[in-house]
């Protein structure tokens, strides 16, 4: 008997052990929430870590002042050209790079595909573009690039601080807006961009698009004359303006001209 109550005890303590330590796995996450939540809040709580990159001094002494008096911002780096912001952006790795369009020796376009040719870096850091104006191919070209918002120098201080926060929280920038489908966003873009370009017609009246449409057709003044029912004399005088408006001094050079820039031509049969 007085050896069989040690083995019973030793069972009930192995019983007690095996019970701690394989309980039910909800009991044990308690602390494994804590700490995640703890990490949440930390990164949250941490400031955007910013780069500016732009080639006038006195700008960026602006914005450094402007995001720094943002309690959830903090500037980590400043650049004067392409070159720069690409060398920071590696070494410091911040959430957002400020980079400058249009600055001398290597732009802004040129830093990003820098940065998008290195690893994916354009899409690790988060890359907002500052401009005073862009083309809409820019902007096309820097989205693809990368780039995850462009903003307009003359925007107002909120408007960049709401690109940098919509940015941050995984969402595009462009303009005045935040964008959501960039895919969507691009197409209808670049549809947009292929309109304007049709309807380009650099001043030229309806009648002088018609004569440029006759002479891509391949007609001789005689004949442009006779299909307008106008003319050779008015022909001529329509060229010239023509000439002096697209800045050509040729027929082929119209041509080419016109072909090249998608003139709005009209089908001459």
């Amino acid at each position: 008997m007085d050896r069989q109550t040690p083995n019973r005890a030793t069972h009930d303590s192995s019983t007690r052990d095996r019970s701690t330590h394989d309980g039910p796995t909800h009991d044990r996450p308690a602390s494994d929430r804590l700490t995640t939540d703890s990490a949440t809040m930390d990164r949250h709580s941490r400031p955007i870590r910013i780069v500016i990159a732009d080639d006038h001094p006195i700008f960026r002494d602006g914005l450094r002042r402007l995001l720094e008096s943002e309690n959830d911002m903090k500037v980590v780096g400043e650049a004067c050209d392409g070159f720069e912001a690409v060398k920071l952006a590696q070494e410091l790795n911040p959430d957002i790079l400020l980079l400058d369009l249009a600055m001398p020796h290597h732009t802004g376009l040129d830093a990003l595909r820098d940065l998008s040719a290195n690893s994916g870096s354009a899409r690790a850091v988060r890359i907002i573009l500052l401009t005073a104006a862009a083309e809409k191919k820019q902007i096309v070209e820097a989205l693809q690039l990368g780039a995850r918002g462009v903003v307009l120098k003359d925007s107002a201080t909120q408007l960049l601080l709401k690109s940098i926060h919509a940015v941050m929280g995984g969402e595009y920038w462009v303009g005045r807006d935040s964008v959501s489908n960039l895919v969507q966003y691009l197409r209808n873009l670049m549809q947009s961009t292929n309109e304007e370009s049709k309807q380009k017609k650099f001043g030229l009246t309806p009648r002088e698009l018609e004569i440029v449409s006759a002479v891509v057709a391949g007609y001789a003044n005689r004949e442009i004359a006779e299909y307008f029912k106008i003319s050779e004399d008015t022909v001529k005088h329509h060229l010239s303006n023509i000439f002096d408006k697209l800045g050509v001094s040729t027929r082929l050079e119209l041509a080419l001209f016109a072909v090249n820039q998608g003139l709005p031509l009209k089908s001459i049969v």
